[in-house]
């Protein structure tokens, strides 16, 4: 017998396996994760910007030796199908990746209202589901046990820009009271929710909505809430649309010249408003889960600053890196945790593992409540300033005031 022959009997009889370069390490098993996310229809933006955080963050864990589950390892693979941003569909998707492709952990969807029709699905077939990209405050009071959201609750949202108004009203040596708010807001769980935080925060500054209106489905038309914008000179306009409802608000208000010394818009970086409208987006007020500038770091991504780094370097495309993408980087990493402290595959142990969360990353703090929220996490604003994105509250974390009033320039 060979040298060569004799050495390929040894290993084979330890389970090992050799190549031309000698011993090579078994190969790592596969974790196999499913998501129902939106490529086509009004969500397909974020829904893109999700994926690239779930597939950055699943190449970083694997090249780090991926999932360590006793003396084994495991590589993060998804599958993905498109729910075309309608919530029947994203239904019947999570229903096949758990019915016929045996997926046994769900990634969430983008948006509120696909998450909302995936739960009953998940809780149905007690499957474990990490979301990063639904807000609704209404999901984590349904008593749902195998669903967990990182993100700030979106009653938050808008909320310090009500704040903000009162505070100048009082510098100006007003009541706040006397603040005319005109506001609207796409038909859907999460844009409801946020409009739901600012009625309840007005009414601590008895302040009243002068304009309070619905957008249109397609949100394509803003145009009837301009002109009676333009009508009445409110102090504060909020928008709330997603990307698609941003960006239509954004060119109009282009059109109509509107005029409003304190706005507040979410999913500016989405719908790319200070790149594709710079002088009408500029002073715009704008929510966010995460800035690069934050003071939050873990041991896989390292800071936040890191993090904008490393995916830039991957996404050049992105001039800021959008809070979504960060975020579904995020419930990755707590999927990896939760497999490691459960030391197994089983559905039931991960979701106790889950429940029992407590980790820093670069996005801020992660520890679940017992409806599955993460209470803990707090919303950023920053402001369009110059064309770069100034983060001006908390106070904590401000890098500078707010321009007010803003300077309009069309």
């Amino acid at each position: 017998m060979t040298s060569n022959v004799r050495i390929t009997a040894v290993l084979a009889a330890l389970g090992l396996s050799c190549s031309a370069g000698g011993a090579q390490a078994a190969d790592c098993g596969t974790i196999n994760l499913g998501a129902a996310l939106s490529a086509t229809g009004i969500y397909a933006s974020n829904g893109n910007n999700t994926k690239k955080g779930y597939e950055f963050a699943v190449k970083k864990i694997n090249d780090a030796g991926g999932v360590k589950i006793g003396d084994k390892c495991y590589d993060f693979k998804i599958t993905y199908y498109d729910d075309e941003s309608t919530p029947a569909r994203a239904a019947q998707l999570v229903e096949r990746l758990i019915g016929q492709d045996d997926i046994k952990f769900v990634l969430g969807p983008y948006s509120s209202p696909m998450t909302k029709a995936i739960l009953p699905v998940t809780e149905k077939y007690k499957t474990p589901v990490v979301q990063a990209e639904a807000a609704s405050r209404s999901l984590f009071t349904q008593g749902y046990k195998y669903h967990f959201g990182i993100v700030a609750t979106s009653e938050k949202y808008l909320t310090p820009v009500i704040d903000m108004a009162a505070e100048q009203a009082k510098k100006a040596g007003k009541d706040p009271s006397s603040v005319k708010v005109a506001m609207i807001f796409q038909d859907d769980s999460f844009s409801l929710d946020v409009r739901q935080g600012v009625a309840d925060l007005m009414k601590k500054y008895n302040m009243h909505a002068i304009i309070d209106d619905r957008m249109p489905k397609d949100l394509n038309d803003l145009t009837a809430f301009f002109t009676k914008v333009k009508a009445v000179k409110p102090d504060v306009l909020l928008i709330s649309g997603h990307e698609k409802g941003a960006a239509t608000a954004a060119r109009q208000m282009g059109e109509h010249h509107t005029d409003v010394p304190l706005i507040g818009v979410t999913h500016c970086e989405s719908a790319k408003v200070a790149q594709d409208f710079p002088k009408i987006a500029e002073g715009f007020v704008c929510p966010t889960q995460w800035d690069e500038t934050m003071k939050a770091s873990d041991p896989l991504f390292g800071t936040a600053m890191d993090y904008n780094n490393q995916i830039k370097a991957v996404h050049p495309e992105y001039k800021a890196v959008p809070y979504q993408t960060a975020q579904a980087s995020v419930a990755i990493y707590v999927w990896k945790d939760a497999f490691e402290r459960a030391g197994s595959l089983d559905q039931e142990k991960v979701r106790q593992a889950l429940i029992k969360t407590d980790m820093p990353t670069f996005y801020g703090h992660v520890k679940f409540a017992e409806d599955g929220s993460n209470p803990g996490k707090t919303i950023v604003m920053r402001q369009i300033q110059d064309g770069k994105f100034v983060v001006v509250a908390p106070p904590a974390v401000a890098a500078g005031p707010v321009v007010y009033p803003r300077a309009v320039n069309y």
